[in-house]
């Protein structure tokens, strides 16, 4: 399966609904169910899991198997894993895909935050694997598009024991890696070598 890309501001906005979100990383982590196991999962209601599939098919991004009948028809996820705009001219776009962006975000702070809450439960070797941290460099934009490319590049190998069980050691967990890189907010003088011909 390929990855999906998601240009249509209806399908940005309604992949951003952050129960669906939850329902795709369910399908794409333990594979197919139905909205039974959906909402045995969830806390979801068996109708609310059901709407929302159907939602996310409408725009491509969840089917039926063609099992079972009624809500005991198993779904899965049509790719693993979606991308949508970094960049568009289309304000609709635009405005779509930020909203997905921060819905994306705010998950990962919510599953970072429950994280450093319940740490300290885990084993000492799992708490000292755990990275966090950050760094300042200066790189044109070319150079960071780069970067980001070669993380990626880095973390395929152990990607591809997601769909490989076999390729798993008897120690690995699963684990959510978050990389983000942004322009840095600048505050006073500007960092920059022509700093004093900018603002005489």
């Amino acid at each position: 399966m390929d990855r999906r890309q998601l240009t249509d501001p209806r399908a940005l906005r309604a992949y951003a609904h952050p129960f669906r979100l939850t329902l795709i990383g369910l399908l794409r982590r333990e594979g197919a169910m139905t909205a039974t196991r959906a909402a045995e999962l969830t806390g979801e209601s068996v109708a609310g899991c059901s709407y929302h599939l159907r939602m996310l098919a409408k725009y491509g991004l969840a089917e039926q198997t063609g099992e079972g009948q009624g809500r005991e028809k198993p779904w899965r996820a049509t790719a693993p894993s979606t991308s949508w705009p970094g960049y568009t001219a289309d304000p609709e776009v635009q405005e779509a895909a930020t909203a997905l962006s921060l819905a994306v975000v705010e998950r990962y702070f919510t599953e970072a935050t429950h994280w450093l809450e319940n740490r300290y439960t885990e084993p000492p070797d799992w708490q000292e694997a755990a990275p966090l941290g950050d760094a300042t460099i200066f790189v044109t934009a070319a150079e960071l598009k780069e970067l980001g490319e070669k993380v990626w590049d880095l973390l395929q190998p152990y990607a591809r024991r997601t769909d490989s069980p076999e390729l798993r050691l008897a120690a690995a967990r699963r684990v959510s890696y978050v990389h983000f890189g942004h322009p840095a907010r600048e505050f006073g003088t500007p960092a920059r070598d022509d700093a004093e011909e900018l603002h005489p």
